[in-house]
């Protein structure tokens, strides 16, 4: 019987499949991924971890990222559980999660993690689904993930839960709910939250991502990246795309 884990292994192989057919996601994620390399913690001596790296095309941008998942694969340089990272105190001075948060159960929980792993003054970067008006069309009915807008997000995890016992969870509206609509309440004496900036992204949601059909040419990238910079003044209508940063105090 195929576990949950499977089933995310299957949809990552999918996904590798598609890239390679399609070059207009290629240039989206570079640039994606680009916005992440800005905001790296550049003065601090460590590691640069991503999470969740699925077909790890990252390291295009940020060659010396170390790349990790839940699972094994060939382009991986190790496998990782975000709620029990295998390295020690202080040591890591950038943590990537891309598309990852919103399959955080218990994302308090995680972040305790994050605190212990990494170095003073280091960083998690999170890039993830926004849920403006616009975000509520491409992430609701056109997204196979929930957005669990009113859904009670977990915080921390129950005391007899153990960190081997991972299962699916997706919930895309946590980020938005968490660090842009809550912000004050976020605030805390572990964290300092140096960004969260929210991007207009109707070049990535109208090429059809992994799951939906290319709505425009790729010699066409130009003008939809045009259009995305010009609806960035409305975020609240237009933004489909969060980066939180956060740094450890």
């Amino acid at each position: 019987m195929a576990t949950d884990i499977d089933r995310h292994n299957e949809e990552i192989q999918r996904n590798l499949a598609l890239w390679r057919k399609k070059p207009v996601l290629q240039k989206i994620y570079r640039q994606m991924h680009q916005e992440i390399a800005l905001e790296l913690s550049s003065d601090i001596d460590g590691k640069i971890v991503e999470l969740g790296s699925g077909i790890g095309n990252i390291k295009d941008v940020i060659p010396d990222c170390l790349r990790t998942d839940l699972f094994p694969n060939p382009w991986l340089d190790q496998t990782e559980n975000a709620y029990a990272l295998s390295f020690d105190k202080e040591t890591i001075a950038n943590l990537i999660l891309f598309d990852v948060f919103h399959h955080l159960r218990y994302p308090g929980t995680a972040l305790r993690e994050f605190h212990r792993a990494l170095k003073t003054g280091g960083r998690v970067l999170i890039y993830e689904p926004y849920i403006s008006l616009l975000g509520k069309l491409v992430y609701g009915p056109l997204h196979h993930e929930p957005i669990a807008w009113n859904k009670k997000i977990e915080w921390l995890a129950p005391a007899n839960w153990s960190a081997d016992s991972v299962d699916y969870y997706a919930a895309q509206g946590n980020a938005t709910r968490i660090f842009a609509n809550r912000r004050r309440e976020f605030a805390s004496d572990d964290w300092r939250m140096i960004k969260c900036t929210r991007y207009t992204q109707i070049s990535y949601a109208a090429s059809g991502g992994y799951s939906q059909p290319q709505l425009y040419p790729a010699s066409a990238y130009g003008i939809m990246r045009m259009l995305d910079r010009g609806l960035n003044v409305l975020p609240s209508i237009f933004a489909t795309r969060v980066l939180v940063v956060l740094e450890k105090t």
